[in-house]
C-alpha cells in the first residue's frame, strides 16, 4: 500500500507541475499576443501594456498556487526536519511572491476601473 500511495503521490507532483508550467506559458503566450496585437497603435500604449501584465499576473499567480501544492505533495511521504524547514521557506517565498503579484493586480484593476 505505501508504495501505491508514493506512486500515487509522485503522479500528483508531476501534474502539479506540469500544469504550472501550461498555466504560466498560456499566460506569457496571451500576454505576448495582446501587447503584440495592439504595440504599433499608438492611442493605447499604456492600456494594452498594463492589460498584458495583468493576463500574466493572473497566470503567474495560479501557476505559484499549482507550484506550492506541488511542494507540499513533494514532503507529505517520509519527510525529515530538513525538508520541513525547506519546504516552509518555499512556501513563505512563493507566498510573499504571490502576495505581491496579487497586489499589484488589484492596482491595475483599480487604475483601469478609474480611468474609464
Amino acid at each position: 500500500m505505501e508504495g501505491l500511495v508514493t506512486i500515487l503521490n509522485g503522479i500528483a507532483i508531476n501534474i502539479c507541475q506540469i500544469l504550472a508550467l501550461f498555466v504560466i506559458s498560456i499566460g506569457i503566450i496571451k500576454g505576448l499576443i495582446i501587447y503584440l496585437g495592439n504595440a504599433f497603435s499608438l492611442s493605447a500604449s499604456a492600456k494594452i501594456f498594463q492589460e498584458s501584465r495583468l493576463q500574466m499576473g493572473y497566470s503567474f499567480s495560479l501557476g505559484l498556487s499549482f507550484l506550492v501544492g506541488g511542494t507540499i505533495l513533494r514532503t507529505t511521504i517520509a519527510p525529515n526536519w530538513e525538508d520541513i524547514g525547506r519546504l516552509a521557506a518555499i512556501i513563505v517565498i512563493r507566498t510573499v511572491l504571490n502576495y505581491l503579484l496579487l497586489q499589484s493586480i488589484q492596482k491595475t484593476n483599480d487604475t483601469f476601473s478609474t480611468s474609464e
